[in-house]
């Protein structure tokens, strides 16, 4: 009987370690797999990363409520400008292998293809100060207001003995050293 009891408990233990040593190779396969997969993940997205980083500069480091009335000013002129300069220059550097660009099955030459590439990239920025204004980002892009600034600064100076700045009243300074206007 002794002996029975023993090669029971022999080949329960058998059983045991293959299970263990089974569900370590599972273990080691998934870990496999999930390396596989967030290699396959980062060589899709390294590409991409560029395009990427563009749209979250623009949706999160640009202050919009503060850029929207600069560019309505006319602010876009010099943004226009910034465009053409750019297509200039990118299509000067880099042009593509065969001189041509193919856009949804279109041939277009290096600068056409170079303008409609840099119009998108500006487009994309412009919807990305849209979505922030929307407040689609919530606390994402808040930007804290900055102090008001005295308008009569002193210059980091105090008055080191002469009020006027060496100006005496009635030449046309006030007592800060700026000339005085007729109201």
């Amino acid at each position: 009987m002794p002996k029975t009891v023993f090669s029971l408990a022999l080949f329960a233990a058998g059983v045991i370690m293959e299970a263990l040593f089974n569900l370590f190779t599972s273990l080691v396969g998934v870990f496999q797999a999930l390396l596989n997969l967030v290699v396959s993940v980062v060589l899709v997205l390294i590409p991409w990363l560029p395009l990427l980083g563009w749209l979250a500069f623009f949706s999160l480091a640009v202050n919009w409520s503060k850029a929207w009335p600069i560019l309505r000013r006319g602010g876009i002129l010099g943004v226009l400008l910034l465009m053409v300069v750019a297509v200039l220059v990118w299509g000067s550097v880099a042009p593509p292998e065969g001189g041509k660009h193919y856009l949804l099955g279109l041939a277009v030459g290096n600068f056409t293809g170079k303008f409609v590439y840099v119009t998108m990239l500006t487009c994309m920025a412009l919807m990305c100060g849209s979505a922030q204004l929307s407040g689609a980002f919530g606390s994402l892009a808040v930007f804290p207001e900055a102090a008001a600034e005295d308008d009569h600064d002193h210059h980091g100076h105090d008055d080191h003995g002469h009020d006027s700045h060496g100006h005496s009243p009635g030449h046309g300074y006030d007592d800060h050293g700026h000339t005085t206007h007729a109201h």
